[in-house]
């Protein structure tokens, strides 16, 4: 294997992007073609899931031991971890299986994690700092053979090297301006801040993938806005002078989004954000082929590392970059086999706004509510997606901030907007269960992942506002602002580990 710093160099090389490019554009054309003669057609709907976490010791971040990884997948940070599942049919049984290997990867990731002496947490955003304090942890960089790295970025050279070449185009720093907190990082590692669920829901169907793709778009907001997880940073990133008081009220819901766009947008381009509609299929790889090019690599400096996809052999570049369209819904080309569905050749969303929720449960009710909303709106012809980009987008952002206060947007089965959530979430469960419903989904399954999230709504409270009203309490009781945080993420996490789903918390 090549070393990776040499890597690094070779990829932000100008040398390399023309060649680089010219493979783009031919493994575009071929997948034009594919798309066009059906080739990702397959003989049903299938869901995946991949799900982040992070470890502490004794409350406080801490860096993975290697010896973990025997369970679980490395990430970003040196403290993050990635579970993620097989692909299965988008039935009964299909869901079960879901549910049953994502306990068991966890069972096994956590007691790896405690025979090493951590714990791994199932949250969105850590709160609780390392010894060496979240800035220098966060910033903490170091030189290898004369490239800057990292120091707590996993050693993975395309890890390297979009970091490198980010913060290049970012002219040296990127920063960081949320709510009560604004600092300059010398790394993009504050992303690894924040941790996300991303389920995939396979389309059988290529002409009909657009439709499935534009009304996924427009359930964005009121999706997010049930699942809002991450109102807080590290109290020690806080700006001196902030005002707890006021920060609880002007924080935003979804922390996760900010970490994400602003450590990769600085670059002169909006590279994270809402993805536009699509007319066709090969609308994907027409806008794939178009967004900037981050820290490209050719396939021949890593051969033979790893079993690789057959399939995705003859897009190796195209997919590569596929990995820095960082749009909050995007495209998946290829993939993993799905008995008796397909083969590798397969056409799949990937949903990405969602945070890590606290229990399993709950992270598999938002692969049912995502995968059931998106088929029930368009098997019943919804006429959702006449709601304008620009409103969706709107209200994506609202809901960011605001939560389930967010201004919604949304097209009722009657075809007339509305702003009302009551109107929006009656219409988001509806539909997600009339879509589960097509699929043969058994009623006690539907209940079984709906119904928390049901609960939720009910109560007005999702895990970011449960966050809030915790810290609230502290600040009342005398506690300065980082020990409310810690007062809140203590409780967390004993909840998490206690009880099946967040509304068992309410």
């Amino acid at each position: 294997m090549t070393d990776r710093v040499e890597l690094v160099e070779r990829s932000l090389s100008a040398d390399t992007y023309p060649t680089f490019g010219a493979r783009v554009e031919e493994q575009a054309a071929f997948l034009r073609e594919e798309l066009a003669r059906g080739a990702l057609d397959t003989d049903g709907f299938a869901v995946g899931l991949e799900l982040e976490v992070y470890a502490v010791d004794d409350g406080a971040l801490t860096r993975i031991p290697d010896d973990v990884f025997d369970a679980c997948n490395k990430e970003l940070g040196l403290h993050n971890a990635e579970l993620n599942t097989d692909p299965d049919p988008f039935t009964t049984a299909g869901i079960e299986a879901q549910a049953d290997a994502l306990r068991t990867q966890w069972a096994a990731a956590q007691n790896a994690a405690r025979d090493a002496g951590c714990d791994l947490v199932l949250d969105a955003m850590w709160t609780l700092p390392p010894d060496e304090g979240s800035y220098q942890y966060l910033a903490a960089t170091e030189q290898r053979d004369g490239v800057t790295v990292p120091s707590n970025m996993r050693a993975i050279s395309r890890y390297w090297g979009i970091d490198r070449d980010c913060v290049r185009k970012a002219g040296g720093e990127i920063e960081f301006d949320v709510p009560g907190a604004s600092i300059s990082f010398p790394t993009i590692l504050f992303e690894s801040l924040a941790t996300s669920i991303q389920p995939h829901v396979q389309i059988p169907s290529t002409d009909a993938f657009p439709r499935y793709y534009n009304a996924a778009i427009r359930t964005l907001g009121p999706v997010l806005a049930l699942a809002t997880n991450s109102p807080f940073l590290p109290g020690d990133l806080y700006d001196e002078d902030v005002d707890p008081e006021r920060l609880l009220t002007e924080t935003h819901h979804e922390l996760r989004i900010a970490a994400f766009e602003q450590s990769v947008n600085q670059t002169g381009e909006r590279k994270v954000r809402v993805p536009d509609d699509v007319e066709t299929a090969t609308d994907v790889v027409d806008y794939l082929v178009a967004d900037p090019v981050v820290s490209p690599f050719l396939s021949e400096w890593l051969a033979g590392e790893g079993e690789g996809d057959v399939y995705a052999d003859n897009f190796w570049e195209l997919d590569h970059k596929r990995g820095t369209y960082w749009r909050w819904l995007r495209t998946v080309i290829g993939g993993d086999p799905v008995d008796g569905l397909s083969d590798e050749r397969s056409l799949r969303i990937e949903y990405r706004p969602l945070p890590t929720q606290p229990s399993i449960r709950d992270i598999v009710g938002f692969q049912c509510l995502v995968g059931g909303l998106v088929n029930g709106l368009v098997v019943d012809d919804h006429p959702l997606t006449d709601l304008d980009w620009d409103a969706a987008e709107a209200c994506f952002y609202s809901v960011v901030e605001n939560g389930l206060d967010a201004e919604f947007a949304w097209i009722t089965a009657d075809g007339e907007r509305t702003d009302d959530p009551e109107t929006v979430f009656a219409e988001v469960f509806e539909y997600a269960r009339r879509g589960l419903d097509d699929l043969g989904v058994a009623e006690s399954t539907v209940e079984t992942y709906l119904g928390p999230l049901e609960t939720r709504w009910e109560a007005r409270t999702t895990p970011s506002q449960w966050k809030i009203e915790r810290v609230r309490e502290a600040l009342a009781d005398g506690a300065d602002l980082q020990a409310a945080l810690a007062t809140m993420q203590t409780e967390y996490v004993r909840r998490s580990n206690e009880h099946d789903t967040f509304a068992e918390w309410l």
